[in-house]
């Protein structure tokens, strides 16, 4: 595995390595001892595969307030997504920004979120399939999130929104009585 740091303290574009043979392939996703290093004690207690139908779909922008904060490992499985994290940490000398990877069944390649930092995709192609290893379990009087639009962080997403769920639409701009993350 190969650990690429982003502009974004904390937030990690990891390159898995596939061994492939005449049979298939066998990638390893997670490895206890190769993420020590990027985030030392790093345990999941819970996987989410999500799907997609439709391109153009955002989903986002998701996180867990403390003391349900989470660490997130995203994988595409199947189809192509643009995936983005925004850093909403309090006193973070990069709030408010964002950076994004492009995720796919044809690459290698996965991100880990640090907790503080929301998450959300768009959908590139029908049919996207997510796989989300989480530190913590899903506690949803925690979940809380920004706009997708926020002009805030004016996120360049690729192309026009073809579907956004209702709960999307109605989280707050940053700056409208949005409360940043303690780090």
């Amino acid at each position: 595995m190969k650990f690429a740091a982003t502009p974004i303290a904390g937030l990690w574009e990891i390159e898995t390595a596939p061994r492939a043979d005449e049979r298939g392939s066998l990638t390893r996703v997670f490895c206890a001892q190769a993420f020590e290093r990027v985030a030392p004690d790093l345990r999941f207690v819970q996987v989410n595969h999500s799907i997609t139908q439709k391109r153009g779909t955002v989903r986002g922008m998701h996180f867990q307030r403390a003391p349900s904060a989470e660490w997130k490992l995203i994988r595409c499985l199947r189809g192509r997504v643009f995936d983005v994290a925004a850093d909403l940490r309090e006193g973070s000398a990069t709030f408010g920004r964002w950076h994004a990877v492009e995720l796919s069944e044809d690459n290698p390649h996965q991100i880990l979120i640090p907790p503080g930092c929301a998450h959300g995709f768009q959908a590139l192609a029908d049919r996207c399939e997510l796989l989300y290893q989480h530190t913590e379990a899903y506690a949803p009087e925690r979940e809380d999130g920004v706009r997708h639009d926020d002009p805030s962080l004016a996120i360049a997403w690729p192309e026009p929104v073809a579907a956004l769920s209702p709960r999307d639409r109605g989280f707050r701009l940053i700056g409208s009585g949005f409360e940043a993350e303690r780090a």
